[in-house]
């Protein structure tokens, strides 16, 4: 057997370390400018990609036509602008975080909303899932669950190039974050969550054709069945949380949405298309707090669903407007119940 099979081709690997080799610089370069000048930098560029240059202006647009359907074409620019800048932010604050934040002055950039409540679940001897999204600074949000003492587990799938993959993960593992690659880790999730561990993933991803489809921003969108999964499998307390910018750079707010325990008596999400539904709506919910700091750029909406799932999805809309329509016709001081 050849032993050199396995290894990827000399020029590959060449161009994967000049790759990592540029990122470094450029890292470094960021961490020797006072954030106030990332800052200025971030505002610069997200003036030339996302205004002079229009990287991806069709899709952003789609997108932000689609969850803003009241929005202005003018409007839905200054989202679009301000979208790029939060994101060229993000690798400044990635590249601060680790010498700026600690647990002595985490304080100073970030303050935790319902605080009791989370880490009440978190202490417990149970396997737990945390949710988030594509949303602001979420590699913060990781960074801050290991720095409070709570490791978790992420799934995310592999970078290309394995130098800046390996680089990038090196980054949350600081505080406690260990990474699982999104295929071949079932074995690895088993024994955590059977060890009362905690699973952190993001659920916003496109997942295919066969996925759980629910509607997000009212349109359509497959969601990966093993986040539902996880929960419903293990009985696992799952919570949706957002870190959202609240001001400059390092500047965060770290919102719980909403929590479920399966074990809970009534439980209302015991299907995997009920308990998605769920924390999509959670998702969705948090993002229309800051539209701007969500990632328009990524293709959310793919694929087409499957007759049946179209179907349900349709009288779901349908109920919900309903229902909607119920609520605004009501008489002052009646429910829909009444």
């Amino acid at each position: 057997m050849n032993s050199h099979a396995s290894r990827p081709p000399v020029t590959k690997a060449a161009a994967d370390y000049a790759a990592y080799a540029v990122l470094r610089v450029v890292i470094a370069v960021i961490q020797a400018l006072p954030l106030s000048a990332c800052e200025q930098a971030a505002d610069m560029l997200g003036k030339l990609v996302g205004g002079l240059l229009g990287f991806r202006r069709r899709l952003v647009d789609e997108n932000l036509t689609l969850a803003l359907p009241e929005a202005t074409p003018a409007q839905r620019r200054v989202v679009a602008q301000a979208m790029w800048r939060h994101l060229f932010l993000m690798v400044a604050e990635i590249a601060h975080a680790p010498r700026a934040v600690h647990r002595t002055t985490w304080r100073r950039h970030c303050r935790v909303r319902q605080m009791r409540e989370t880490v009440a679940t978190l202490l417990q001897d149970r396997p737990k899932v945390v949710i988030s999204g594509h949303y602001s600074n979420f590699e913060f949000g990781g960074f801050m669950l290991g720095l409070f003492g709570f490791p978790s587990h992420t799934v995310a799938r592999s970078l290309d190039n394995p130098y800046v993959d390996r680089f990038v993960n090196d980054f949350r593992g600081r505080t406690g974050q260990h990474m699982l690659p999104k295929h071949g880790s079932r074995e690895a999730i088993e024994t955590l969550l059977s060890s009362g561990g905690t699973l952190t993933l993001l659920g916003d991803q496109a997942a295919g054709d066969k996925a759980c489809w629910v509607n997000f921003f009212g349109k359509p969108a497959s969601t990966h069945k093993a986040v539902a999964l996880f929960t419903l499998g293990y009985d696992a307390p799952t919570l949706v949380t957002a870190t959202r910018r609240i001001g400059g750079p390092l500047q965060f707010e770290i919102e719980l949405a909403d929590q479920v325990d399966p074990l809970a008596e009534g439980f209302p999400y015991g299907s995997v298309p009920a308990l998605t539904e769920w924390y999509t709506g959670q998702l969705e919910r948090m993002i229309l707090k800051a539209p701007e700091q969500y990632w328009w750029v990524h293709r959310r909406w793919k694929g087409t669903p499957p007759p049946r799932a179209l179907k349900r999805l349709s009288q779901q809309a349908s109920t919900q407007g309903q229902a909607a329509a119920t609520e605004t016709t009501a008489p002052q001081g009646t429910t829909a119940d009444a």
